[in-house]
């Protein structure tokens, strides 16, 4: 999905790059060529800018070494352009500059667009990082409520019982219902979908199987195809494998 929204990105700066100088050459094909030519430029800038120089220099306060950096990139970058403007004047104008358009041979207008495309994307960019903290966050303190909250609360047998998360050892389904183990041996049974169940669970607890979600504090041992808790031997099924040992050999 991230690899779709850069793709996505840069076609629409192509083809709104594409629009504006085909209006400088009258011609939407020499403009797209043209585009064709200076996307490549852009596209390094922007992301040496985004994902070199703003984390590396900006994000860690060392200012002096951003601006000197930022100012070698402008200068390579409008270099770069410089070429490209040649490419065009010899591939797209037949070496006459009346075929080339205002803009498009404009080193200092063209500086200006990829700047201005360059930071676009580190808005863009800005803004994803945003929602994805505030997801973070919101996540955190979800964790955090269940926590506190201390047990899970289940319907049986019509009435309510209340299980402490440390009293789980593992949890089985069985179809439409749902077998809650405990330490004590005791063994409550549920109406409810194990995927539902596991919503409401902190951390502690992990999704092995289709069937089972175990408390990882009560493992005795683990393979790459079975998880040991008590005298109870519970698979690990190969949706859940990789998860699980990342989890499991921390």
């Amino acid at each position: 999905m991230k690899i779709f929204l850069h793709v996505l990105f840069w076609l629409l700066a192509g083809l709104v790059l594409t629009i504006i100088f085909g209006r400088s050459y009258h011609s939407y094909i020499h403009a797209f060529y043209f585009v064709s030519f200076l996307l490549p430029v852009v596209l390094a800038t922007s992301y040496f800018f985004n994902y070199y120089l703003v984390p590396q220099y900006l994000l860690k306060r060392r200012y002096p070494k951003f601006i000197l950096y930022f100012i070698y990139t402008i200068i390579i970058s409008m270099y770069l352009e410089m070429v490209v403007i040649t490419i065009a004047f010899i591939f797209l104008a037949n070496y006459d500059i009346a075929n080339m358009g205002p803009v498009a041979s404009d080193v200092f207008i063209l500086a200006t667009t990829l700047y201005l495309i360059v930071f676009l994307k580190a808005f863009v960019l800005l803004v994803r990082q945003s929602f994805h903290k505030e997801r973070t966050i919101e996540m955190m303190a979800d964790e955090k409520s269940k926590m506190q909250k201390g047990y899970l609360s289940v319907k049986s047998d019509r009435k309510t019982s209340k299980i402490a998360f440390d009293e789980i050892t593992f949890i089985e389904s069985l179809g439409d219902y749902v077998k809650i183990n405990q330490i004590s041996g005791e063994v409550i049974i549920t109406k409810e979908k194990i995927s539902k169940l596991q919503e409401r669970l902190p951390d502690l607890f992990l999704r092995i199987h289709r069937s089972f979600i175990i408390h990882t504090g009560k493992v005795a041992s683990y393979s790459k195809e079975a998880v040991v808790i008590g005298e109870q031997n519970l698979p690990i099924s190969r949706t859940y494998k990789q998860n699980a040992l990342t989890i499991l050999g921390k």
